[in-house]
């Protein structure tokens, strides 16, 4: 009998003989929460697809900033609006100053976006129905999930990073002689912790973010398959898909946004909290402030959506052909 109930044991826990007992145990200890060879791929996707993305959006990116970062208001104002901003920058810099910065949010665009896709395609794997799809509100917690995450892990201490480069630029004198020498400055004078200043607003901003983009895009492609799940979407209608997810993050969360960028800046200190920084704001420059920066963002954010969700289902199909996991 207790050979019998041992032996009943022994087949239980080795359900399938075909399974390594090293991975049985990997998953016995960590509580099933191994990432999925699917979060794997989209890791590794994202990531490639962060780099290509931002290094061809990066001039709108540079001057959304600026703009937001111009706190004057009237003739006090350094910038009357988008074109005056490029024409000053490129006036004074050149061409390449439309550029400062990019070695900086391109560190932290490779992370962040790997971040982004392999939390959502683990979040997404868990969620899912016995058919494989996910429902509205899944959808949006899983989206906001992703947005949470890369907030944490890449996006606020590379953001904080990006913004004091791009708001040392406006000095007379700009301190930063380059990446690691601004870094090293930025650490020695705040800390760690002032790397991560901002960070209940970059989580707003990135969980808001996500929720709004990947709810619209997946939606989308649910409306265009119709019920097929093997239709193939053409790589130009995922980029519509994305352009729209992208318009509408950035009416969705565009004073988040703001406050988050004034939290990063160079005159941070100034403000309490991320709740003071947004009551200042109103009271010192009116609601309409909550939106500086709208149009040169929506231009951005439309072909960085757009951009990236082609790129990334370009890398998926690429990899699902070359990288068998089933």
């Amino acid at each position: 009998m207790s050979d019998d109930t041992s032996g009943k044991r022994h087949a239980n826990t080795f359900k399938d003989p075909f399974q390594r007992p090293s991975e049985q145990m990997l998953a016995s200890t960590t509580g099933g929460f191994l990432p999925s060879q699917k979060s794997l791929k989209g890791i590794v996707a994202g990531g490639l697809t962060g780099g290509i993305e931002i290094c061809i959006t990066f001039p709108t990116e540079f001057v959304k900033t600026q703009l937001q970062l111009d706190q004057k208001t009237g003739a006090t104002r350094k910038y009357s609006g988008i074109v005056d901003c490029v024409r000053q920058t490129v006036r004074a810099h050149g061409v390449l100053g439309l550029y400062r910065g990019l070695t900086v949010l391109l560190y932290g665009s490779i992370p962040k976006s790997a971040v982004r896709f392999g939390s959502f395609e683990e979040f997404k794997k868990r969620s899912v129905d016995h058919t494989g799809n996910l429902s509205s509100q899944k959808k949006l917690l899983c989206g906001l999930g992703a947005g949470v995450c890369e907030a944490i892990f890449a996006v606020t201490p590379m953001e904080t990073i990006k913004v004091k480069f791009i708001d040392d630029r406006n000095r007379a004198q700009p301190r930063f002689k380059g990446f690691f020498h601004g870094v090293g400055v930025i650490a020695k004078e705040s800390g760690v912790g002032g790397l991560y200043k901002g960070l209940t607003a970059t989580m707003l901003k990135q969980g808001t973010n996500q929720a709004i983009r990947f709810f619209v895009v997946e939606s989308c492609k649910e409306w265009y398959k119709d019920g097929d799940s093997n239709k193939k979407i053409p790589k130009p209608i995922v980029g519509c898909f994305g352009a729209l997810a992208g318009a509408c993050s950035v009416y969705g969360n565009t004073p988040i946004d703001v406050v988050k960028t004034r939290m990063q800046g160079l005159e941070a200190s100034k403000y309490k909290n991320t709740w003071d920084c947004a009551v200042q704001i109103f009271k010192n420059e009116g609601p309409r402030a909550f939106y500086k920066g709208t149009v040169p963002r929506l231009s951005r954010v439309c072909l960085d959506v757009a951009i990236t969700f082609m790129i990334y289902d370009s890398f998926m199909e690429l990899f699902n052909k070359v990288w068998v996991t089933e």
